[in-house]
């Protein structure tokens, strides 16, 4: 097996190299000048010189005994380090474990007692951690540190020798462990084969036509991993990503004139902020061709609202989870003139198509493991259910969880059907409406009511921010209540007004009529990797604490 015809996901980094050798391939900031508001600084890496340094971090890696198979906990910041690294690990057949420091101390710590990796590759505060609690990293036998004389390491091993050959990687061994965001549920590993990673590369390319040598401002760092594969420049964005809600929009306007960027992935709640301050500006954005916007429902209003800045732009809603990615894609051209309508009268939110190779069924709600596709009873159109998915790029099982794996996969011969764990339907043209997840629907005496369909009647009222439906009581007698996060800070009487004006409000859809408790919360909980997935269940439990 030649390099080029191995399954391993790092071929595109050297084939890039070959090609575009001169190409830049990453451009990590440095500063910025006019105390924030100015010119980025940048250091900028090409192709070649991105392969020849992924290559030299292979040898500090095989010379700390991380091989093909070492479970490597990487716990490094997004920029130069993290795209040599992951590169590299994946030449020399480690497994990476990628975690969300956002989890939590004690969520982060039970996966990685979990996972039980052999190796940590960190920077130095993560080496510290692993030295605290050595309990929870007892399996680490072998480390990396990347600190500040990492670069000078990579340097130093790059003048010494340039090349270093590939592990030539099965379509199924396993490449890599991620763990989902425990929005709805313990985070679980994830397992990702080299094919699995093929698959998202080959449909990520195809459905949105990216060409090589477009610039990519990933607001996501996982999706930084991926444009070397598609031939596009990585320019890190100035921002916290594990907070990203604090992210300066400034900033992100200032790399996309500066870098001429034509394609950026982020979450709604961050091109929330990018609007706000494009309306404040009145910048016009021209080279930004691409827009991907996931990790939550997007309001239609908010594609409305970029559309004037970003004149020779499309934005597309891409659909999928951790396991399964991408699902389905819809564009908001299609959103805007067919979908918004409905998605404002309570009818969910539309996520599009499957892509090719993806197949989706909806079938019937149930909590219980489905262990056959022959028990399975799929929905016809228009009826909520739970979504259910298979293709090449679903992966088929969680690390080390096989209740997890049984309760999320059905088996249908040599195929593996992935459980959502999200309610919609699909309509006459075969297009996702997506309208809720299924560990927060509201189970009544009068009927089943899905967050995403009633949170869409409130969440047009001018004075809300964004709402989340939750159930007080238990299933199937819950009392349904929904929960606003004001616009501005509002006094007992204006909230004593605004929870009149949402009631009679509420009173005129079918999906509302339902609700007749109105609770406030300043702020609402969400995950960290989009700030976008608002944890109802959470929300849920104080309000219920509340009513005892």
């Amino acid at each position: 097996m030649t390099p080029d015809a191995s399954a391993n996901v790092a071929r595109f980094l050297p084939r890039m190299a070959a090609q575009v050798p001169d190409h830049c391939a990453v451009k990590v900031p440095q500063g910025q000048d006019g105390h924030g508001e100015g010119p980025i600084r940048y250091l900028e890496r090409s192709f070649a010189e991105l392969e020849r340094e992924s290559n030299a971090v292979c040898r500090l890696l095989a010379q700390r005994g991380i091989r093909r198979g070492t479970r490597t906990l990487l716990m490094v910041k997004p920029g130069l380090d993290l795209i040599q690294l992951t590169f590299a690990l994946f030449k020399v057949g480690a497994v990476p474990v990628v975690i969300d420091p956002g989890l939590g101390l004690k969520h982060f710590l039970r996966c990685v007692r979990h996972t039980q990796p052999e190796a940590l590759v960190g920077i130095p505060l993560a080496q510290a951690v692993r030295h605290v609690f050595r309990g929870s990293f007892g399996s680490v036998r072998q480390g990396l540190t990347v600190g500040r004389g990492f670069q000078k390491q990579v340097a130093r091993q790059a003048e010494a020798d340039a090349d270093f050959a590939p592990v030539e990687a099965e379509p199924d061994e396993l490449a890599a462990i991620l763990f989902t965001s425990g929005s709805t549920g313990p985070a679980k590993g994830v397992c990702y084969t080299h094919r699995m990673f093929d698959a998202q590369v080959r449909l990520i390319r195809a459905q949105y036509a990216i060409e090589p040598g477009e610039v990519d401002l990933p607001m996501l760092p996982v999706f930084a991993l991926f444009n070397p594969a598609l031939g596009m420049t990585t320019v890190v964005p100035i921002m916290n990503p594990s907070r990203p809600a604090t992210v300066e929009p400034a900033a992100i306007v200032q790399a996309i004139r500066q870098d001429s960027v034509t394609n950026s992935f982020g979450s709604p709640a961050l091109w929330t902020r990018v609007a706000k301050h494009l309306e404040q500006t009145g910048e016009i954005l021209p080279t930004v061709k691409r827009v991907l916007m996931a990790g939550a429902p997007v309001p239609p209003s908010l594609m409305e609202r970029l559309k004037q800045y970003l004149p020779n732009c499309e934005i597309h809603t891409p659909y999928g989870a951790t396991e399964c990615l991408p699902v389905s894609s819809i564009s908001a051209r299609e959103v805007l003139a067919e979908t918004a309508e409905q998605t404002a009268e309570g009818q969910g939110t539309c996520v599009g198509r499957p892509l090719p190779e993806v197949d989706v069924r909806v079938i019937a709600l149930t909590d219980a493991s489905i262990p056959d596709w022959s028990a399975v009873e799929v929905l016809p159109v228009g009826e909520i259910g739970e979504i259910v998915v298979t293709g090449p790029n679903v992966t088929e099982l969680y690390d080390q969880l096989p209740e997890k794996t049984a309760a999320a996969k059905i088996r249908d011969g040599e195929r593996v059907w992935h459980r959502m764990g999200d309610l919609g339907y699909l309509d006459a043209e075969g297009r996702i409406w997506f309208c809720g997840r299924k560990a927060e629907r509201i189970e009544t005496a009068q009927g089943t009511l899905f967050t995403d369909q009633v949170e869409a009647i409130y969440n047009q009222h001018p004075a809300v921010a964004r709402s989340a439906l939750i159930g007080l009581g238990e299933r199937p007698q819950q009392t349904p209540a929904i929960v606003i996060e004001p616009e501005d800070y509002l006094g007992t009487l204006e909230k004593q007004a605004l929870e009149k004006e949402l009631l009679t409000f509420g009173s005129q859809y079918a999906v509302t009529q339902p609700v007749q408790r109105v609770f406030f919360h300043a702020s609402f909980p969400v995950d960290v990797r989009h700030n976008a997935k608002i944890h109802r269940l959470t929300l849920q439990r104080h309000f219920s604490s509340r009513q005892k």
